[in-house]
């Protein structure tokens, strides 16, 4: 097998929402052969059978697709087994492998049930294991419900309670700090700092957080996107990037030494610009990536030039990982309804990023 031909694995998350629908949409399309890699798919085996009916039912597939299932009733993953079965071309039927992860509970489209929130964190378990060794080229994960893990007691490897993808992988994989990017055709844009309240990002806003962050995004421009001189631009904190220390010193202080320590290594990076001016076509046409310093700074720019067409990536981890940009809308599940179109833009986003790691 060559590495070409590494697997995409797609975590469906969820069994109550959409995550298995949006899969079964792209493979009555035929569009999960469009990545010339086979797809693999964690699930419990017998609720896909009856959600692909579901959906028949209710119009939104005309059959049921096709597909390989590999059992897993034991509840331990055989990443042996997983190691053969790449080894293996898919059948020319069948749209993608299954691997099943049962549930421990009954499954209603639209009915979170805690029992089975264990599966859901064995499938994120699964899918690093078998990314970390390298079986799998990326892991493009679906949503998940958050408060039905906490609500089952679902810990990170630290102890604290489970608190989403991110901090799962960054704690599985060892990492000390991982970056959230969100990414569409018409940028790219990498956080300094995600979920925070406003009246706390100015403490955040350190030196070290400000230079771990620009590492991460240059690093993984150079490896997963193969862009060996990534040209990054970077928003100011305060408004007019704080108007040479009149609306605030953090970009003298703080932000502006960290970003010329990059300068004189070599790295092609703005100083703190003013973000109202940098997400202007005149800038994003010079730019593969922009840094913004918080949440609500950057994503409503790029979520305004294409929500449904967004891309949520994880830089940092040892491996690719891209995610769909919506939740389980549980009221869609087995319904119809429910737009695949954002996890079709996450398997495409994961295989070009895979494609470009091999040549570097």
């Amino acid at each position: 097998m060559t590495e070409q031909k590494r697997p995409l694995l797609i975590t469906t998350g969820e069994p109550a929402g959409i995550g298995m629908d949006v899969v079964l949409n792209l493979a009555a399309e035929g569009k999960l052969q469009d990545f010339d890699r086979p797809i693999w798919v964690t699930a419990d085996a017998s609720t896909m059978q009856v959600r692909a009916e579901e959906l028949v039912s209710a119009g939104v597939l005309t059959e049921v697709p096709i597909w390989q299932t590999i059992d897993n009733e034991a509840g331990d993953f055989d990443m042996d087994a997983a190691e053969q079965i790449a080894q293996q071309d898919i059948d020319a039927d069948s749209a993608f492998i299954l691997l099943n992860v049962p549930c421990a509970g009954p499954i209603t489209g639209g009915q979170i049930n805690i029992a089975n929130s264990a599966m859901v964190a064995q499938q994120l378990d699964i899918a690093h294991q078998l990314a970390v060794n390298g079986t799998v080229a990326a892991i493009v994960t679906g949503p998940l419900q958050k408060s039905a893990l906490i609500d089952a007691g679902i810990k990170l490897l630290d102890g604290t309670m489970f608190s989403g993808h991110t901090e799962f992988f960054m704690q599985q994989s060892g990492c000390e700090k991982v970056v959230m990017m969100l990414a569409n055709q018409a940028m790219k844009v990498a956080l300094v700092t995600t979920h925070l309240p406003l009246k706390d990002i100015p403490a955040a806003i350190t030196a070290d957080n400000v230079r771990q962050t620009v590492q991460i995004v240059v690093n993984d421009m150079r490896e997963k996107f193969g862009l060996t001189q990534p040209r990054i631009l970077v928003c100011g904190l305060n408004p007019h990037a704080g108007e040479g220390g009149h609306l605030g010193m953090e970009e003298i202080e703080i932000i502006n030494p960290v970003l010329r320590e990059f300068t004189d290594a070599g790295v092609n990076i703005s100083e703190a610009m003013p973000a109202d001016t940098l997400f202007t076509p005149r800038h994003l046409a010079n730019c593969d990536a922009v840094i913004a310093m918080y949440h609500d700074q950057g994503l409503p720019v790029l979520k305004s030039h294409g929500f449904g067409d967004t891309v949520n990536l994880t830089l940092g981890l040892p491996y690719i990982r891209t995610s769909v940009d919506h939740g389980t809308a549980l009221d869609l599940a087995g319904r119809g309804g429910a737009s695949a179109t954002s996890l079709y833009q996450a398997l495409k986003m994961a295989n070009e990023m895979a494609d470009k790691s091999l040549t570097n």
